[in-house]
């Protein structure tokens, strides 16, 4: 009875389905569209291609047909067979008749054939290219990070994910609601329609392959529920979980989370920061936003760091991560930085450190402009001093010459 029970509930789970069965689960984004005009005319030329083609062939095989025939006749023969007209009545026999015919009638009863079969072709092969996209994402996922719950917390969550650079195909949003995806989809990432806390779901997400899981869905219930789940499906993934009341932070930890936001509390504190600091909101408002000003990064230590003091590197440092476990610098386990550590620094914004990058150039172009002035001036400073310098010796030796030459006159006298 149970087995029997077990085996209904299972034709029910998404992952017992076909690929053309989950199309309206699976929304993965499309590139740019081709224009329907272009549509029809690629396969007008499709079906033109066709005819000429049988046409050549009867053509060469023109032997055995009751008549001699010239490739006007099997381009004559090829289109009234391939677009099933058959043979009627009334049969042109002259040439011209003929030319009318294949010019004119039978491109007016290829477009009337795309136009009534047309809807029909479409969306077969829409159905079909969209079940083999669904094939191939589902082959091919891995390393992805994982959203349950697009609300305001996950379409945050997913737009910081953006600005640190993660790439839109390595993001996966879950949702039960139709109209919340639809803001993921028109950034183009890949949404799968269902509720987080389901195994089936979470499996047609790829959660067994996924690196990071964001839970972020508006009950705390339902993120305890999704954390459970998807640590049970992925031993190894970072799951990061928001939770309302801080009261309910030990259930994720619990459940199997990496790491907990709790949301009430972080905006209370803004919000007393607010009313005796508000610069301070400012600042941190612009450290969680990584595509302008600063933000707070992670990085490895360099080679030459180690052994070095945080304090002392020219990155703002934070944190130091070691095993796992944040330290600040101002702890005693800080003072030397070892190769395995990772650092908690201020990181300036790509367009902050463009146009420092661009300062320094310019700095360095009318550095080195002002040194070639400089060493010119120098230059030409010291041409003077030699030109002077030889002048004078020169002036003495004249001098010292005609001195020698009143003495000796004075000696022959």
């Amino acid at each position: 009875m149970r087995g029997r029970i077990r085996a209904k509930l299972r034709r029910f789970e998404l992952t017992s389905l076909p690929n053309y069965a989950l199309e309206d689960v699976i929304h993965i984004p499309e590139g740019m569209r081709t224009h329907p005009f272009f549509l029809i005319l690629r396969r007008f030329m499709l079906a033109a291609a066709i005819v000429t083609s049988v046409a050549v062939v009867v053509y060469i095989g023109q032997e055995g047909y009751n008549e001699k025939l010239n490739f006007i006749d099997a381009l004559y023969y090829s289109t009234i067979s391939l677009t099933t007209t058959g043979y009627g009545d009334i049969v042109p026999v002259t040439t011209g008749a003929r030319l009318t015919n294949i010019f004119l009638v039978t491109p007016a009863r290829l477009m009337f054939l795309i136009l009534l079969v047309g809807t029909t072709l479409s969306v077969l092969t829409e159905r079909s290219r969209k079940t083999f996209q669904i094939q191939q994402w589902r082959k091919h996922v891995h390393d992805h990070t994982i959203i349950i719950g697009f609300g305001t917390k996950g379409q945050s969550a997913m737009q910081a994910l953006l600005d640190d650079g993660t790439d839109v195909r390595n993001i996966v949003v879950v949702d039960p609601e139709r109209a919340c995806l639809r803001v993921a989809e028109a950034q183009e990432v890949v949404t799968v329609q269902g509720s987080g806390t389901k195994s089936d779901v979470l499996k047609i997400a790829g959660i067994e392959r996924a690196k990071n899981v964001v839970v972020a869905t508006n009950s705390d219930d339902t993120n305890v529920l999704a954390t459970l789940s998807a640590r049970e499906m992925n031993k190894k993934a970072k799951i990061s979980a928001a939770v309302r009341e801080v009261e309910n932070r030990h259930l994720l930890l619990q459940s199997g989370a990496n790491s907990t936001v709790v949301s009430s509390e972080t905006a209370g504190r803004l919000l007393g920061l607010s009313t005796s600091t508000p610069s301070v909101v400012k600042m941190m408002d612009d450290l969680l936003s990584p595509s302008e000003g600063f933000s707070v990064a992670e990085r490895p230590v360099a080679s030459y760091e180690v052994g070095a003091n945080p304090r002392h590197l020219s990155d703002i440092v934070l944190s130091v991560i070691r095993n796992d476990r944040v330290y600040r610098v101002d702890m005693d386990e800080t003072l030397e930085l070892r190769a395995q550590d990772r650092l908690l620094y201020i990181r300036k914004s790509d367009e902050t450190e463009r146009k420092k990058q661009n300062e320094k150039r310019e700095m360095e172009r009318l550095g080195g402009k002002a040194k070639q002035v400089k060493d010119k001036s120098h230059r030409e400073s010291k041409s003077r001093e030699v030109t002077d310098t030889s002048g004078d010796c020169h002036g003495r030796h004249i001098d010292e010459q005609r001195e020698l030459k009143s003495k000796e006159s004075g000696g022959n006298e």
